[in-house]
């Protein structure tokens, strides 16, 4: 397989579309996620992300996956990278595994402050913002390709939106080869975002990142934990069915489908779909879109 890095996925005007699982936890998650996987491979995507795991708890099973997705599926991975709980040396020594194991991109994120606490502390020794770590990768692996997140909405923890633009203007400058969104349910957000981007020079692909909705409940807490903006007549919709797991869905699915038109015409370069270790709600989606992923 020739290797691939993010920045080559978007090279040319090229869209790009890219699915981001988990590690699971068991042998079982792990059968489940393989099958999924056979399903949304047959939409060609360009790439792969795997999840570290909350303060990095998965780090070497984030390689096996990686690895996994390269020699079955014959498809780049891209392996997520936070500050969470490591020194700069464990940093450099996991990052040194995982370009020997074969992965040649990266999500480079500061990471959520570790479970308990409300803030995010920096070990001795560690690194305390993701542009640090950008600037770790990028020297320790100049050529590998990384990815950055971007907050259509604001990161929680930024005072206002133009600082928490100038924080990722910084990642960028240090070395980011893309940005890729929280998830986010209000397409002018995004639209609003991506030209806040171009006004203060932020010139990489801006990826918006996608989650279907499969159950109200579950989108209700990753909203909460985001502070991602959730409509309040999808939320009235939602609620109206409650009670009724394959309804939820289909509301889930048609509001994604809707999204995702709309962020084709608008010329995005490409999907990152949350796919949660579930094939069916992108496969309903993609089908929908009538693309084999060229969209």
């Amino acid at each position: 397989m020739t290797v691939k890095t993010i920045r080559d996925h978007y090279a040319d005007g090229r869209f790009a579309l890219s699915i981001e699982i988990f590690p699971p936890k068991t042998p079982k998650g792990d059968a489940s996620l393989e099958a999924n996987l056979d399903r949304l491979t047959t939409y060609n995507p360009a790439f792969v992300s795997c999840t570290y795991g909350a303060g990095g708890t998965t780090q070497d099973r984030t390689i096996d996956w990686c690895r996994t997705v390269d020699e079955k599926y014959d498809l780049p991975a891209t392996a997520h990278f936070t500050c969470v709980g490591s020194t700069r040396e464990e940093l450099e020594d996991w990052l040194d595994r995982a370009t020997a194991a074969g992965i040649h991109s990266f999500m480079a994120l500061r990471g959520d402050p570790p479970q308990g606490s409300d803030e995010f502390r920096a070990v001795p020794g560690g690194l305390s913002y993701a542009n640090e770590l950008v600037g770790l990768i990028r020297e320790r692996q100049p050529e590998v390709g990384i990815g950055v997140a971007g907050y259509p909405e604001k990161h929680q923890e930024a005072p206002d939106a133009e600082t928490d633009l100038q924080n990722l203007k910084r990642k960028v400058e240090t070395g980011a080869d893309a940005v890729f969104t929280q998830l986010f349910f209000v397409n002018d957000n995004f639209f609003r975002f991506r030209d806040d981007c171009g006004r203060v020079g932020i010139d990489v692909p801006i990826v918006p990142g996608i989650m279907p909705i499969t159950q109200f409940a579950r989108i209700q807490r990753i909203c909460n934990m985001c502070a991602a903006v959730f409509p309040d007549d999808l939320a009235a919709r939602l609620e109206a069915v409650q009670d009724d797991e394959e309804a939820q869905f289909e509301i889930g699915v048609e509001h994604a489908v809707e999204q995702c038109r709309q962020l084709v015409d608008a010329g995005v370069p490409g999907i990152h779909f949350y796919a949660l270790n579930k094939s069916q709600a992108c496969e309903r989606i993609l089908d929908a879109l009538g693309t084999n992923a060229a969209v």
